[in-house]
């Protein structure tokens, strides 16, 4: 049987705040236990939430930046469960009326087989939440501990509809995802911190088939290679048990990555397990249409546009604009060469390329800290395009200035003797003698045969050790070929 694999995705997001959602209490990492929790979070006798302004602006960000509604009206309820790092006994969240409603991402798609595609997912919603405490094992043999660091963090918890078909579209997703709320400042995105973390909802039904099947859920994956490797053991793990007469029962798994397997935590609650109702302690948000116009006014070019920009006035094919508009650090260094390079086809190709593979193997670096910088990257662009060098001579000097040789892109050609040979009078010599030493290349290219032009551009090359322009030397074959 062929089976049809159905994810939706929750992700959440901490949202880049000094302070806690509904506290002074400061949100920092790394700090010593219990350091950072402040009597609201630790949910003292009186305490009362005072909601974070700032939250709420990046939360109508986003909102605007996925192309959502963001409510004028919206209530924080009381989700209710009994945890050690959940000291009020409730967590403060968002159900029947969050802030985000609907909205789309769309995002590249890189499959293990077949060619690479876009696809774009609507969201149901999104809304803000504080996030608990943290449950520490293992510090005195046979005991745990709580740090409420964490409790009271900013959230925002955003849900898509299940319309994820592989895991190759959930990593996707949270990469597009990731860059997009990192693109905005609205978070850090630091995984290893727990800023993004997502939520897998994996089942499977048979192909064609229009009914859900029963999904599990995979928590609290910090890396998307995790989610993938999760999601593709979750999915085979469920095949197996239906394939085999078993039923898949509702459920919390966890993911564990030094056995490669997810194993079960808890038979899945529902909703109504939480007993919602709204906070009696903080009032209904409201916010106004000038506040989302405002906020609006203040956004910067987001994704999706540049990347319609990208393809509209650079003629950029849409994936190559999906990889230069997936991180602001690229987008914004692919920008700055594009402005002063004349081939914008041509500078997308080295910024993937060259650029992206040096930043990637350099430990600590970004493309805002890379040593060929944009103004010397089209530079070495427009030593290509005057034919003054050729691509593998580019690479040589862009590989010398990377490795700290020099930032003069003149200077490098000449010190590594690179300049190509331009000048027509002496490449007509070389390619003249050429010629009259190969006659049955020469007899072959009038036949017909277009690769025996090849092995004469080739025989050029050789004799000026790579220094002649290939363009050139092409034209000059053909002409003198041709009589």
């Amino acid at each position: 049987m062929e089976w049809e694999v159905v994810i939706g995705l929750e992700t959440h997001v901490q949202l880049a705040t000094q302070s806690k959602i509904f506290s002074g209490a400061p949100c920092h990492f790394g700090d010593d236990p219990n350091v950072n929790a402040c009597y609201v979070d630790l949910a003292l006798p009186g305490a009362l939430p005072v909601l974070n302004r700032g939250a709420v602006e990046r939360a109508i960000q986003f909102g605007l930046a996925i192309d959502a509604t963001v409510a004028n009206h919206s209530v924080f309820d009381r989700k209710n469960y009994f945890y050690p790092d959940l000291p009020k006994g409730y967590q403060i969240s968002q159900f029947e009326l969050p802030i985000v409603i609907g909205g789309r991402v769309t995002f590249a798609v890189e499959p293990k087989k077949g060619d690479p595609y876009m696809k774009t997912i609507n969201l149901t919603r999104a809304h803000l939440e504080e996030d608990a405490g943290k449950s520490v094992h293992g510090i005195v043999h046979g005991h745990s501990g709580i740090d409420l660091n964490r409790a009271g963090t900013p959230l925002l918890e955003i849900v898509t509809e299940p319309e994820l078909r592989s895991a190759a579209e959930a990593v996707g997703y949270a990469k597009a995802l990731h860059a997009l709320v990192v693109w905005l400042g609205i978070s850090r995105g630091n995984m290893q911190e727990g800023n993004f973390r997502c939520d897998a909802n994996v089942s499977v039904r048979p192909k064609g088939a229009t009914e859900f099947g029963t999904r599990c859920e995979i928590k609290n994956l910090n890396s998307f290679r995790f989610l993938e490797e999760a999601i593709n053991y979750e999915v085979s793990r469920q095949i197996d048990v239906i394939e085999s007469g078993g039923k898949i029962v509702q459920a919390t798994r966890l993911y564990d990555p030094d056995r490669g397997e997810t194993r079960l935590m808890r038979t899945k609650e529902d909703s109504m397990d939480y007993r919602y109702f709204p906070d009696p302690d903080l009032l209904p948000l409201e916010v106004s249409d000038e506040w989302i116009e405002r906020v609006r006014s203040e956004m910067p070019e987001l994704p999706g546009q540049m990347r319609e920009r990208f393809t509209k006035e650079f003629g950029l094919p849409e994936y190559d604009a999906s990889i230069l508009t997936s991180s602001r650090d690229i987008a914004d260094y692919y920008v700055a060469v594009a402005a002063k390079a004349a081939d914008k086809k041509i500078a997308a190709n080295w910024v993937m390329g060259e650029v992206a593979a040096a930043v990637n193997q350099a430990e600590g670096l970004s493309f805002a800290s890379a040593p060929v910088t944009p103004e010397l990257l089209a530079k070495l662009l427009a030593r290509i395009a005057d034919g003054t060098l050729s691509n593998k001579g580019a690479r040589t000097v862009f590989a010398a200035i990377w490795a700290g040789e020099g930032t003069d892109v003149d200077q490098l050609i000449e010190a590594k003797g690179l300049k190509q040979i331009s000048d027509s009078g002496a490449l007509e010599a070389i390619v003249d003698e050429v010629i009259a030493r190969n006659p049955k290349s020469v007899e072959e290219f009038r036949g017909g045969k277009e690769k025996a032009l090849n092995a004469l551009v080739g025989q050029c090359m050789k004799a000026t050790k790579g220094k002649a322009n290939p363009g050139q030397l092409n034209e000059l074959l053909r002409k003198r070929i041709a009589g």
